[in-house]
């Protein structure tokens, strides 16, 4: 059966089910969606029901789309809007996505906007034929979100057709009727960097992940020369999360031309296209060729269909997607696919942390079914422990009195996305409680235009956060603690200056203003290095981490110079976003039905297959911890 006779059947259940007063100009696939175009759109309107009913019967994504010429002009809708809602709501910004027909209300009040029982809404769609959405302005102005939107909206044609290409790619029929399952270990295996899973069925290829090696630039990418991967059969790409060691090499697939869908939630997006696009410049500034261009970046945001937590998308024949928290960083993803009619459930884990932290919630552990878990194995170790959160604040708090005492400052490496988030809720809290004695706080590389995604996605934060920020008016993102740098000059002020906390980027010591500032303050024994993230083995941070004393500088010239390590050194791993193997165990257990298979991949060898042995003994499942380009059978 074509995917023509697929979409005729679809309009026949569809027609069938609608009531016989609703006319139906055209149904299309768009990417996920099956989208209804409606003539008489009020009958939907006034029955929201309708819609919701059908989709639940038919177990797809439905959504309704009016006739441009039911439409009303922009000027005059934006006009009608700005008038029906006031000036109260504080609107920012009304833009239009003719494609989906929606309009996107931008305001500082959002619950004004939706009014009482949502009737804003409701008078927007019955008197202009736009679907309102009503988001929240930012308070801090995202650079990155901004360009996507920029690109979104000059390409309102182009991303048209992809969705179109997409959803006839989704709904093709079948072709067999035995539900085989493989996956293949194309990075991130016995190891952590290059994050990428290969899941194929006969009908389906699905690729989990596509990341890079920050540690190792001579095995930086994932094992696509495994006769398995083939580019051209991939029917998605689903990421995790945005961290280079999962997103940094998904732009490569579409500059050797993938182009299906990218499925991730709305800040992984956001964040990953920063991270990619400082990936480009930071090769640039080190003159060494990247493996994409900003173009390629461009693509990927062309074919990335956002999804939100808990929502089932059919992404292949065969394949359902549900995205799930995974409580690790903002928009991070737990996967869960659910292949045939039920006949198997895969989760991958991504990274997680089964905790709940001052930025997020804990993983999500509730999922329909589980065959098979593939989990992550950072802190997995025999001799790993995760300190409390509690004796980590402690602990950070005693260290920056020291130092700043002593007259000296302290220098906290942090990822951009996440650590550096947590870090500034935990010592704006400090500072504000008289915990730490208050000293200015300098925040330097991309963690402000992180954090300013952030402030775009409240609904994605910690519900104690949320509370403060939406209904406490305590935003500690916008707290007049932190300063930040965004000069050579400036760098240098608070290099000379005096006791100071540094928040810089890379959390590992890899370039950026943490080496400058390292450099400058290493040979002081009255400054601090605190490490409280990860580092990946091949970096200086977990040279220094080791125990190293010295390491080899090079200057924007190319000039080398012997850096010698007198300051203190600090690792305090209770503010981790990964789970401690402790918890690990833990987050298995909660799973009911428990999975009858679990693979352990994203930890240094010898930690794989540790956490692999204690689940198998503890659990009494079967486990699993394959090398990379390995290929296991799972149905």
């Amino acid at each position: 059966m074509s995917c023509e006779r697929e979409l005729n059947r679809i309009k026949t259940v569809i027609k069938k089910n609608l009531p016989a007063d609703i006319k139906i100009k055209k149904i299309e696939f768009e990417g996920p969606d099956i989208a209804v175009y409606s003539e008489n759109p009020k009958v939907l309107i006034d029955d929201a029901n309708i819609l919701k009913d059908l989709a639940k019967k038919m177990r797809k994504r439905i959504v309704v789309r009016w006739n441009f010429e039911k439409r009303r002009d922009m000027i005059e809708t934006e006009k009608y809007i700005q008038d029906l809602i006031g000036e109260d709501a504080e609107i920012s910004n009304i833009e239009f996505d003719e494609n989906k027909g929606e309009v996107i209300i931008e305001s500082a009040k959002p619950g004004l906007v939706i009014g009482k029982k949502g009737n804003n809404l409701t008078e927007i769609r019955r008197n202009t034929f736009w679907q309102p959405i009503a988001i929240r302005a930012p308070p801090i102005d995202s650079k990155t979100i901004k360009l996507i939107r920029g690109m979104l909206k000059t390409e309102r044609a182009k991303q048209k057709q992809i969705l179109l290409k997409i959803g006839k790619r989704i709904h093709r029929p079948t072709l067999f009727n035995d539900l085989k399952i493989r996956m293949t270990a194309l990075g991130g295996f016995r190891e952590v960097g290059r994050s990428c899973i290969l899941i194929q069925t006969n009908d389906s290829s699905i690729l989990l992940d596509c990341g890079v090696n920050v540690g190792n630039r001579n095995n930086q990418f994932p094992f696509f020369e495994v006769p398995q991967f083939l580019i051209r059969d991939l029917d998605a790409v689903v990421l995790t999360h945005a961290h280079l060691d999962h997103s940094g090499l998904v732009p490569f697939l579409f500059k050797y031309g993938y182009r299906g869908p990218l499925y991730c939630t709305l800040p992984t997006r956001n964040l990953s296209t920063m991270l990619q696009l400082d990936y480009i410049s930071v090769a640039e500034r080190e003159g060494r060729p990247a493996p994409y261009s900003k173009r390629d970046v461009k693509t990927t945001v062309l074919h990335t269909i956002p999804l939100s937590y808990g929502k089932v998308t059919d992404i292949a024949p065969d394949v359902k997607l549900t995205l799930h928290n995974s409580g690790h960083i903002l928009g991070g993803s737990i996967v869960h696919l659910h292949f045939g009619d039920g006949g198997y459930n895969f989760v991958y884990t991504g990274d997680y942390k089964f905790q709940k932290t001052r930025l997020l919630e804990p993983a999500t552990v509730s999922f329909p079914r589980v065959e098979c878990l593939l989990t992550e194995s950072t802190y997995g170790g025999a001799q790993d422990r995760i300190p409390s959160r509690h004796e980590s604040e402690k602990e950070l708090r005693d260290v920056i009195n020291a130092h700043i005492r002593k007259g000296g400052k302290i220098l906290i490496p942090v990822l951009a996305v996440g650590r550096a988030q947590e870090l500034i809720i935990i010592l704006e809290e400090f500072i504000s409680h008289g915990l730490i004695d208050k000293v200015p706080i300098f925040i330097d590389g991309l963690i402000s235009e992180a954090t300013a995604i952030h402030t775009a996605n409240p609904d994605f934060l910690s519900s104690d956060l949320r509370e403060k920020i939406l209904h406490q008016g305590k935003n500690p993102f916008l707290s007049e603690y932190f300063t930040t740098i965004s000069s050579k000059d400036e760098r240098k002020e608070v290099i000379k200056g005096g006791p100071c906390i540094i928040l810089a980027t890379s959390g590992m010591l890899i370039g950026g203003p943490s080496l400058i500032y390292l450099k400058e303050l290493a040979d002081d024994s009255k400054n601090g290095l605190i490490f409280v993230s990860y580092q990946v083995e091949g970096t200086l941070g977990r040279r220094v981490q080791k125990g190293f004393k010295e390491f080899q500088y090079e200057d924007t010239r190319g000039r080398t110079q012997l850096v010698k390590l007198n300051l203190h050194l600090y690792t305090i791993s209770g503010f981790s976003g990964h789970s401690s193997r402790s918890q690990i165990s833990q987050y298995i257990r909660k799973i009911n039905p428990p999975p009858r298979l679990i693979i352990v991949n994203h930890g240094e060898e010898s930690k794989t297959v540790s956490l692999s042995s204690l689940l198998h003994k503890k659990l009494k499942r079967t486990t699993k911890s394959p090398t990379n380009m390995e290929t296991i059978r799972l149905k």
